[in-house]
């Protein structure tokens, strides 16, 4: 169970949501707590942006690591760096590097950035959302037997489709190279996508940045909370025919 810290929601989604490098510290170290074993976290500047700064991840992961004992990983999302070129020149200027990286591959630039983290020794999660043509230039790809692991992302945000849209990209996905793959959702559609991997025996994920609300509908009070939900929750799938490699 990894837990996604903060994502790019801010105070103004909730208070609950981590923002400077102490907050997250606290924040993984009570989900880790709880029950995670691996923290994915977006770092952020002063002024609360996602940023691929050296400085910052390096502050950030220095507070994270002393507050906790599995592997952290950060996001490499295009949101925190439009320019292709100038996220490499960022990612080849870290001085601390994470344990792993998400690489969004529907992103321009994916495979060049994925290349870089391979080769500085950081694992390297293939974000394969749904709706896109990510999926598609993965399994196309020469790096794709490299990564550590396949991250599916559902983007489907209705509760009444996700989990279907779940199951097409995971037909899609096949045998994602013989990658192990963790799969998620997103606001209405987190937890039946969460349930379902569940029941596959899928790894998968929860945070503040996937969804603000517990499995009843009410508002998370913190990450550490929507893991123990999580956690919890036992998967049922019937007939699936899905793929979980």
């Amino acid at each position: 169970m990894q837990v996604c810290l903060n994502g790019t929601r801010g105070p103004g989604d909730s208070a609950a949501v981590p923002m400077s490098p102490g907050a997250m510290a606290e924040s993984a170290a009570r989900a880790v707590a709880a029950g995670a074993r691996d923290v994915h976290v977006h770092p952020r500047t002063p002024c609360g942006g996602d940023t691929l700064s050296p400085r910052v991840l390096s502050v950030t992961l220095a507070a994270l690591r002393a507050a906790v004992g599995v592997p952290v990983g950060v996001t490499t999302g295009a949101w925190a760096e439009p320019d292709p070129v100038r996220r490499v020149e960022r990612v080849l200027a870290w001085t601390d590097l994470p344990d792993h990286a998400s690489v969004n591959w529907h992103e321009p630039g994916a495979e060049e950035l994925a290349a870089v983290l391979l080769e500085r020794g950081v694992g390297v999660e293939a974000g394969l959302w749904s709706g896109t043509e990510g999926p598609e230039r993965f399994l196309c790809s020469p790096l794709a037997p490299r990564v550590s692991r396949v991250l599916a992302e559902v983007t489907d945000p209705d509760p009444t489709t996700a989990e279907s849209t779940a199951r097409s990209l995971l037909a899609v996905l096949g045998t994602a190279h013989g990658r192990p793959v963790l799969l998620h959702g997103e606001d209405g559609g987190a937890w039946p996508v969460l349930r379902l991997a569940r029941g596959l025996g899928l790894a998968t994920r929860i945070g503040l940045e996937d969804t603000l609300a517990l499995p009843d509908g009410s508002r998370a009070d913190s990450n550490a909370q929507l893991v123990a939900a999580a956690l919890a929750m036992t998967g049922s799938v019937a007939g699936s025919g899905a793929d979980s490699a």
